[in-house]
């Protein structure tokens, strides 16, 4: 039997040391940035060498788990592996928010979340700066020590939500309907907000500290960990794809979500998803 608490115990202890590996370079004056896909993609060394340090210590405790990582790629178990044969994957993104860390804003988080047969089992988010860690598994959802429950507003008009929409890539396909849902937004909830970072929006919304995040073209070690959190602290965790909702199966690696605290009443939101997920 897979021992999903030794997992989690290596995966808070692989991103604790990711984390102080980050901090070293964290407003930094000699900070080296460089550029991905394009300005608005940004990573620096600090990512890339988190990652190795979580990759090592997985392929350490793990040997035979598949990692998929956002500097690094997919490496470790063949991808031909089927159901019920033990595969642990694990979805890292060493710093999810790398553009608030190059610019010294401290809303940056190492994310680790590990799925077995395609489900997910354990999830951790650590923010360095504040020291908090959240994480889930089995026995619910935690920040540190203490118990996670969501919890808060379920009208818009008391409402905050936090949301980088539209980001560029917002913009390509549907310009116009994107700024018009954003002026709506802005009208409709007490708060908006946008952070930079969608882990730790997820685990704000986990907390109670936000009422609603969602996003367009997310990637499974964005949302893997974070979103397990959500579900695990009671809240509410969706995708959505061609205009429709999607079902829970191996929804971590659907790119449009939404996640909100229970019974809220965000139809604005649903509506948005449905007609932003048609993208092609």
């Amino acid at each position: 039997m897979t021992n999903v608490r030794g997992i989690t115990e290596l995966a808070i202890e692989a991103a604790r040391g990711a984390g102080r590996i980050a901090l070293e370079g964290f407003r930094a004056p000699d900070l080296e940035i460089d550029l991905k896909r394009d300005f608005h993609d940004l990573v620096t060394e600090f990512d890339r060498r988190s990652e190795e340090h979580i990759r090592a210590r997985i392929r350490e405790a793990f040997p035979g788990s598949a990692i998929i990582g956002e500097e690094g790629g997919r490496s470790g178990a063949d991808d031909a592996a089927g159901p019920g044969e033990g595969v642990l994957t694990w979805h890292v993104d060493p710093i999810d928010g790398t553009s608030n860390f190059a610019r010294g804003m401290a809303l940056w988080a190492v994310c680790i979340g590990v799925e077995l047969d395609g489900e997910m089992v354990s999830g951790v988010v650590y923010d360095p700066v504040n020291d908090q860690l959240f994480w889930a598994d089995e026995r619910g959802a935690f920040l540190n020590d203490e118990l996670l429950v969501s919890r808060g507003a379920a009208e818009p008009s008391r409402a905050t939500v936090i949301s980088d929409f539209p980001l560029p890539r917002d913009l390509v396909h549907f310009p116009d309907l994107a700024l018009s849902q954003l002026a709506e937004l802005s009208t409709s909830f007490s708060q908006r907000r946008s952070i930079g970072s969608s882990a730790v929006a997820l685990c704000w919304v986990a907390a109670g500290w936000a009422d609603a995040t969602f996003c367009f073209g997310a990637s499974s070690w964005d949302v893997a960990a974070a979103g397990f959190i959500v579900r695990r602290a009671g809240g509410v965790y969706e995708t959505y794809l061609g205009g429709e909702r999607r079902p829970e199966e191996r929804d971590f690696e659907n790119p449009h979500y939404y996640a909100h605290v229970p019974e809220a009443r965000f139809d604005l939101i649903r509506r948005i998803m449905r007609e932003q997920s048609r993208r092609p």
